[in-house]
């Protein structure tokens, strides 16, 4: 048996390929949009890629199974659980099969067994596996986004996401009894979740890529509760908020997508005079440089959302998925970038332009003032000034600069109604997520404001925390 592990940064999502090697055949566990990765691993293993698993409808990333049935003829092996509004629709001319709680399947020497996981989604199934070729009972599960590394999944994604009230509640007693269940499982399994940390399917996954069900029963949070209330409030409590993104993802991921070979083709742009003319005419131009290059000289209303690991979840947050995007890029990151970009479904990228050149050709720049916590300190001592604080809610809870306005980062363009009219010191935890915010605040007519580096670490650093958890310096 070959078993072969892929991750993606940027979305902390985490897939993997089982094969035959007898056989020569290999199936794919919740695969990324981007297939190459696999048909190059497939290659090189000299197998054929056959099928398609998938433990749930995902939320935050485009699953590649219909893009490896539509190049392969790979069989989409799907859950059949959950209720009607769970159902994987569009099907017609794709090889598939449908999975109930106990069935089972094989891949020559290999078998698979379904077990019904429900909590994070009603249809959620995870996949027991089986090496026929050395024993006759499983080595590990694919547990998708039910069993993290030190978590669990979240169960309140189809409210808060989605929209569908009271989904929440039902959906942690559910995974309470899909718990006690994972507890029923041998101590050696080997446990593959389908993400890692950073991800916004749980809220304390580790980095890890693997653990055991022996492992996670001792240590994991979530499994040392023996009654379902406690667990339930437990679960529910501190859960990040869900990019907006994740309502459409579950429609594409149930319904599909189109296939990237369909996708429009980009236009590169070398005229300054289109790329202002483009946000003249307020269409979305983002700047993917690092913010303290974005802070010194850009161009007048553009977004700053820089190309590193987070890059995917915000653009998630803050595109408008209906409307053409447009990027100013280094030219040689293009192609990472769209695969980041199309891996969330942000398909309507129509042109891009080399950004450095674009900064030779401006005879002007926006810029924006970037200050430290002492300098931020003096300011709010002597001038009128309003803190706003872009993190998570979790962490403004723990502590936050005393009379700081909260509004986090990714619903930040839908609340600009909610700032004040006074200058504007923006702070996150070190200083990006506010120095993001600030290029969307200034991209929408805000100018008296500063951005302050180091963010909340760097202010604690220098404070002494008071009993209420408000950190005055």
């Amino acid at each position: 048996m070959l078993l072969h592990y892929f991750y993606d940064e940027k979305l902390a999502h985490a897939s993997y390929m089982v094969g035959c090697q007898k056989k020569g055949e290999a199936v794919i566990v919740d695969p990324m949009r981007n297939i190459e990765p696999y048909i190059q691993a497939a290659e090189k293993e000299n197998m054929k890629i056959v099928g398609a698993l998938e433990t749930h409808i995902h939320a935050d990333f485009v699953v590649g199974s219909r893009e490896l049935a539509a190049r392969f003829g790979a069989t989409m092996y799907i859950s059949d659980e959950g209720d009607k509004n769970w159902k994987y629709q569009n099907l017609d001319g794709i090889n598939h099969v449908l999975l109930k709680d106990g069935n089972k399947f094989e891949l020559g020497k290999v078998t698979f067994e379904v077990i019904h996981t429900p909590g994070h989604t009603p249809e959620s199934i995870s996949f027991l596996l089986i090496d026929g070729a050395a024993a006759d009972k499983p080595m590990g599960i694919f547990t998708g986004d039910f069993v993290f590394v030190g978590d669990i999944g979240r169960p309140d994604l189809l409210e808060k996401a989605a929209g569908i009230k009271g989904t929440a509640d039902a959906g942690a007693k559910l995974m309470y009894q899909s718990v006690e269940h994972f507890k029923q499982l041998p101590d050696y399994l080997q446990v593959w979740p389908a993400h890692g940390a950073g991800s916004a399917c749980g809220k304390a996954l580790g980095a890890v890529p693997s653990t055991t069900v022996g492992y996670e029963k001792q240590f994991n949070w979530a499994m040392q509760f023996d009654n379902e209330v406690d667990f339930v409030k437990a679960l529910l409590d501190g859960q990040p908020e869900p990019p907006y993104y994740f309502a459409g993802m579950k429609s594409v991921n149930k319904s599909g997508i189109e296939l990237i070979k369909n996708l429009p083709i980009l236009q590169f742009i070398t005229s300054l005079s289109e790329v202002t003319g483009l946000v003249a005419a307020g269409h979305q131009v983002v700047d993917t440089r690092d913010v303290k290059s974005f802070s010194k000289g850009h161009i007048k209303g553009t977004i700053n959302v820089p190309f590193n690991n987070s890059f995917t979840n915000w653009m998630g947050w803050i595109v408008n998925y209906k409307e053409p995007l447009y990027l100013l890029v280094n030219p040689s990151d293009m192609e990472d970038i769209l695969i980041a970009l199309r891996s969330i479904g942000i398909d309507q990228v129509l042109g891009f332009a080399d950004v450095e050149a674009m900064m030779e050709k401006a005879n002007t720049l926006d810029s924006y003032e970037n200050i430290s916590p002492i300098e931020a300190k003096a300011m709010i001592d002597t001038e009128d000034v309003v803190v706003l604080d872009v993190r998570n809610l979790t962490e403004f809870n723990k502590g936050h600069i005393e009379g700081a306005k909260h509004i986090m980062l990714g619903t930040l363009k839908n609340r600009l109604d909610e700032i004040l009219n006074k200058k504007l010191i923006v702070q996150c935890q070190s200083g990006v997520r506010s120095a993001i915010a600030v290029s969307i605040l200034k991209a929408n007519g805000f100018h008296n404001l500063v951005n302050m580096t180091g963010g909340y670490g760097q202010w604690v650093k220098k404070s002494k925390i008071n009993s209420k958890g408000r950190v005055p310096l």
